[in-house]
């Protein structure tokens, strides 16, 4: 029988265990055998715990999202493989990791070989279509291949009265047009249009929120305004001791957890006060108790759309013949480490929501333990519409997890981000995950590795790099991680060219650092 390797060669996959849609009863109606419908929802900057089910904040009320987990299935640890919109999104369209699509950070040029899997759907007889933020190459979906129908910000977009990119041509929207209620419509539309017709149809609905500057919806404003702010136990570890704020964290339990403070990384000490830090958020144009509610009311207009295409699926009678899946484009750190925004191998960045819904072979209420990234959404997809699995992609179907079958699945995870010139602050970084351990690596700085016991220390905060007696499982954790970095062409780092005429990156604060 025919092993094939599955990231590593601890963890194989025998290829007579991998199954197609069909083989597992998610690829069509019971009754009809038509090809199911898809609707892939994407988020930005929506961190993996930041809804009302999984109670991390109290107070948080989010009947999409609730209805998402409650009626289907929640993947509990799903993860990207780069916390940074633009590698993240090329690697939900290819499958691949940033090192090999080399869409490495938000500046990087959309390779021109480069196949998405909404193509492969084409082929396949689906009408496809595109709603919201592209976020890649030039900014807008103009080198979006796959759609037969397209509407795209150019490059973050705009909360209200947005600009779209509709087919080619440019349209204005005005009257405090609230950009997810206007990408809500247009995807009803479109799935309303294909009912009745023999094609199936795929929907990407890609929204700006919860990307800063967060603006909620005006029926949503104040919504949380006397809401209590859940501040991380690891808020403070980089404070110093001198700091009035310093403190020894506490666990949501209320006891204390250990931390290693000789071992936190200087460039995270550093990062403290930065535009990546919650004492100097945005260059100070943030204050963190105000940022963390406008991000809550922001969340509940992608939470309101995913209300209305539920309600609509249930309503028109498509919800056994469509599958829904919900996730966020990357984390998001609201204080952990001292830190906001995304990009490090922290939980928090590099863990995203992940939700499935539709079809009668989902299980309601499952919970899914395995780890899955954000490149197993294009073969995933293609499995549930009935393509093979193009060579070139590097992720796997976790159809079989959906139809919880006891199916065989990875060991461990992969992670990396490249330094970028605008945002200096976090280095080049490749992490492994294991359901216990995490080894972080940095690269081009001199300054500490990491490793974290998950199991004892979700908050990562009790660096065990130096303990004696996990020098074994740093040593064997190392070398997956550049075993992986040499199988899978890896090991050069991708550069791009960012610029200006001084040698030096384009933003606007550069040089103040």
């Amino acid at each position: 029988m025919q092993l094939k390797y599955y990231f590593t060669s601890v963890t194989l996959l025998s290829s007579g265990m991998i199954m197609r849609a069909a083989d597992h009863g998610l690829a069509a109606d019971k009754t009809s055998n038509k090809p199911p419908n898809i609707i892939f929802i994407l988020s930005d900057d929506h961190r993996y715990d930041f809804m009302g089910f999984t109670g991390r904040v109290p107070g948080l009320v989010t009947p999409g999202f609730d209805r998402m987990a409650r009626e289907g299935v929640c993947i509990q640890n799903a993860f990207v493989s780069t916390s940074l919109s633009s590698p993240s999104r090329a690697s939900i369209l290819t499958g691949q990791y940033a090192h090999t699509h080399k869409v490495v950070n938000n500046f990087s040029p959309l390779p021109e070989n480069l196949m998405f899997f909404p193509q492969y759907l084409q082929r396949a007889g689906y009408r496809t279509a595109f709603f919201g933020k592209w976020h890649m190459g030039n900014g807008t979906a103009e080198s979006a291949f796959g759609f037969d129908h397209l509407e795209s910000f150019a490059g973050q977009g705009e909360y209200y009265n947005p600009h779209l990119l509709t087919d080619g041509t440019w349209i204005q929207y005005n009257d405090s047009t609230y950009s997810p209620v206007l990408l809500t419509d247009h995807t009803l539309e479109f799935m309303k249009e294909q009912v009745g017709r023999d094609r199936p149809f795929f929907v990407y609905l890609s929204h700006k929120a919860v990307h800063e500057d967060f603006q909620p919806a005006k029926r949503d404003k104040g919504r949380y305004r006397d809401l209590e702010i859940q501040y991380p136990p690891s808020m403070w570890i980089t404070a110093g001791p001198d700091s009035k704020k310093y403190m020894q964290g506490k666990r949501t339990d209320g006891s204390s957890i250990v931390v290693n403070y000789k071992d936190i990384p200087g460039w995270v000490r550093e990062q403290r006060y930065s535009e990546h830090g919650v004492d100097y958020m945005a260059h100070g144009m943030y204050e963190f108790d105000q940022a963390y509610l406008d991000y809550l009311e922001c969340l509940m207009g992608v939470d309101n759309s995913i209300e209305r295409i539920l309600d609509y699926l249930t309503e028109a009678g498509l919800k056994e013949n469509t599958l829904v899946i919900y996730m966020g484009d990357n984390g998001f750190a609201f204080g952990e480490h001292g830190l906001v925004d995304k990009r490090t191998a922290y939980e928090e960045s590099m863990r995203v929501p992940m939700l499935a819904w539709g079809t009668s072979r989902i299980k309601p209420g499952a919970k899914i333990k395995g780890m899955v990234l954000n490149i197993d959404i294009a073969p995933t997809i293609l499995d549930l519409a009935g393509v093979k699995k193009p060579g070139q992609m590097q992720g796997e179907s976790f159809l079989p997890l959906l139809a919880d079958i006891g199916y065989p699945w990875r060991g461990r995870i992969y992670y990396e981000y490249y330094w970028e010139y605008d945002y200096p602050h976090t280095p080049t970084q490749y992490a492994v995950r294991t359901d216990r351990y995490k080894f972080i690596m940095t690269v081009g700085i001199w300054d500490i590795n990491q490793l974290y016991d998950l199991s004892k220390d979700p908050w990562e905060v009790n660096n065990l790099i130096r303990s004696p007696e996990h020098q074994e499982i740093a040593k064997q954790l190392t070398g997956e991680l550049w075993d992986w970095l040499e199988k899978t062409g890896g090991l050069s780092i991708p550069l791009y060219r960012n610029c200006n005429a001084r040698g030096v990156g384009d933003h606007k604060y550069l040089g103040t650092w």
